[in-house]
C-alpha cells in the first residue's frame, strides 16, 4: 500500500479519524518554545539566535534543517522529495518589532527594552515548528502523502521583505503550494479567517524632505515657511490622491513621523514627512509612485520648497489561491467543525507572504488568538499584544490536516 492510499480523510465511513493531532507533551513544549522566543525578540536580519533554537530542534528529532545563506531564517524538508509532484510549504515569519514591550504581568515579556514580538511572529514559528515535528513522526510511520517544506523566514518587517531574498536563495525549489498564517486579536482562539483573492494590501513606505531658506519667524513671507509646507503636504497629499485615483482602490495614505525646526521663532531651513502608502488595488499600486511624485511636487512648489522623495517599493497584496484557501477550508473543517472557519474581509495591512504568490499560488489563513469572552482586543503592533497560546495547538493541527489532504486535493501541482 502506498503512503498515499493509507492517509484516511476525515468524515468518510469505515475510516479513522485525520492523523496528526498534537500530544500533550509537544503542546506545552510549543508554548514554552514560543515564550522563550518572545523573551527574546530579535530584528529583521538578526535573528541568529532564533534561527540557532529552532535548528537545534528541528535535528533533535532527527530532521536537516538548512540556514539560509543570509545567516538567518532556515527550510527543512520532512521526507525526501525524489522530483516527482512539488511539495507543500509552511512559512512562517520570525522576526520582531522594534517596539517596547509594555506587558507587566507576564513572566515571559521581552527581556529587551526596545524590541517585542507585537505581531505574533513567535506564535507562528511555534506553529510551523509543531507542525514540522508532527509531521516528521507522521513520515516515521508511513502516513505523509509527501514531503512537505518548513519555512522560518527572516526579516518579513523590513521592506520589501525578507520573502524576496530567500525566494532568491531558492527556498522555492521543489515547491508547488505555499501556505501561512497570521496570528489575528479578532477572531477567537479554535478558529480562523479565510477569504479567496486578496487578503491584505499592498505597503510601500515614503519619505519626504523639504528644504527652502528659512529664516525668522517674524518675516515668513521673506521665508520659505517649511512647517507650513510641511503641514500642507500632510494634509493635502492624501486630499489630491482622492481625486486622482480610482476610490476603489483603497488608496491610503498615513504619517508615521513629521519632524521640522527646533525653536519657537526660527523658520527651519528642513523639514521631514514619512509614512506608509496603502492600497487594496494591484493596478492602483503599480501606478501609485508616479502620481504620488507629481501631487508632493505640486504642493511643496505653491509654498516654495524643494522636494526630495524617497518612495520605497514594499509588498503588493497577498491574493488567495482559491483552491488552496478551499485546501484550508477542508483542513480546518476537519480538526474542529465547519464553525471553525469564518470569512474575513480584506485588511490594509501588508504582508511579504505575497512574493512567494507571485511564484507558486498559495493561501494565508487569519489565525485566531483571542480568548472567547474576554473583553480586550489588543491589537498588533502594539507594545500590549499578547494571545491566547491555546492558537498554537490550533494551528498545529491546522497545518498538519492541510499537509495530509494536500496529497489527495482535487487539483494537483505540478
Amino acid at each position: 500500500m502506498s503512503r498515499e492510499s493509507q492517509t484516511a480523510l476525515p468524515g468518510t465511513p469505515d475510516q479513522p479519524e485525520l492523523p496528526g493531532k498534537l500530544p500533550d507533551h509537544l503542546r506545552a513544549e510549543l508554548i514554552a518554545f514560543r515564550r522563550d522566543l518572545h523573551m527574546h525578540p530579535e530584528l529583521g536580519h538578526q535573528e541568529f539566535r532564533t534561527t540557532a533554537a529552532i535548528k537545534a530542534r528541528l535535528e533533535k528529532s532527527g530532521l536537516c534543517p538548512r540556514v539560509l545563506k543570509s545567516g538567518t531564517g532556515l527550510i527543512c524538508d520532512v521526507g525526501t522529495w525524489d522530483g516527482g509532484r512539488p511539495m507543500l510549504a509552511l512559512r512562517a515569519d520570525i522576526d520582531a518589532l522594534p517596539i517596547p514591550d509594555a506587558k507587566t504581568h507576564v513572566a515571559y515579556r521581552s527581556t529587551f527594552p526596545d524590541r517585542a514580538h507585537a505581531c505574533g511572529h513567535d506564535v507562528h514559528t511555534a506553529v510551523v515548528l509543531g507542525a514540522g515535528l508532527v509531521l516528521a513522526d507522521l513520515d516515521r510511520q508511513g502516513l505523509l502523502p509527501r514531503p512537505v517544506r518548513l519555512l522560518f523566514q527572516p526579516a518579513e518587517e523590513v521592506l520589501p521583505g525578507g520573502a524576496t531574498d530567500a525566494i532568491e536563495s531558492g527556498v522555492l525549489d521543489g515547491v508547488g503550494r505555499i501556505i501561512a498564517v497570521h496570528c489575528d486579536p479578532r477572531v477567537d482562539a479554535g478558529k480562523i479567517g479565510l477569504r479567496t483573492g486578496a487578503i491584505t494590501s499592498a505597503c510601500d513606505r515614503l519619505e519626504i524632505t523639504l528644504a527652502g531658506p528659512g529664516g525668522h519667524t517674524a518675516r515668513p513671507h521673506l521665508t520659505t515657511d517649511l512647517v507650513t509646507a510641511a503641514a500642507r503636504v500632510a494634509v493635502d497629499l492624501p486630499a489630491v490622491l482622492s481625486r486622482r485615483m480610482d476610490a476603489r482602490s483603497g488608496m491610503s495614505i498615513t504619517w508615521g513621523r513629521i519632524e521640522a525646526g527646533h525653536a519657537c521663532n526660527v523658520i527651519p531651513m528642513h523639514a521631514e514627512l514619512s509614512g506608509t502608502i496603502r492600497c487594496l488595488d494591484i493596478n492602483a499600486w503599480h501606478g501609485a509612485p508616479d502620481q504620488i511624485h507629481a501631487a508632493i511636487d505640486e504642493i511643496a512648489g505653491m509654498h516654495r520648497a524643494h522636494s526630495e522623495i524617497t518612495y520605497v517599493r514594499g509588498v503588493p497584496p497577498v491574493v488567495n489561491d482559491p483552491v488552496v484557501t478551499e485546501l484550508l477550508r477542508e483542513s480546518m473543517t476537519a480538526r474542529l467543525g465547519k464553525e471553525s472557519v469564518e470569512d474575513t474581509e480584506q485588511s490594509l495591512g501588508g504582508e511579504d507572504f505575497s512574493w512567494y504568490l507571485e511564484h507558486v499560488p498559495g493561501a494565508m489563513a487569519r489565525l485566531g488568538v483571542h480568548t472567547p469572552g474576554a473583553s480586550a482586543k489588543r491589537d498588533l503592533h502594539r507594545g500590549d499584544f499578547d494571545v491566547d497560546e491555546s492558537a498554537i495547538g490550533v494551528g498545529v493541527e491546522f497545518f498538519t490536516a492541510a499537509a495530509l489532504l494536500d496529497g489527495r486535493h482535487s487539483r494537483p501541482i505540478g
